[in-house]
């Protein structure tokens, strides 16, 4: 199973658990295999800075879009 990351390459991975599209600039992967074993804690603290980037660029996109809007109805 593959599990893609989009905003993967800004987020930290000390435990170096990506292990695939390492070349990008934007996204990193997880590839998992049958059997393998995962560092659950660190696997569940990439998930919570995964959702803090994507929730971070989501309301950096509303103020963009709120400060258009303000400016195009003066």
């Amino acid at each position: 199973m593959k599990l893609t990351f989009a905003r993967g390459a800004s987020i930290e991975d000390p435990k170096k658990l990506f292990n695939s599209s390492l070349e990008g600039n934007a996204r990193r992967a997880i590839d998992l295999r049958e059997g393998e074993k995962i560092d659950e804690a660190a696997f569940q603290q990439l998930i919570r800075a995964a959702v803090a980037a994507n929730s971070a660029a989501r309301a950096q996109r509303a103020a963009k879009t709120l400060g258009a809007e303000r400016s195009t109805s003066r």
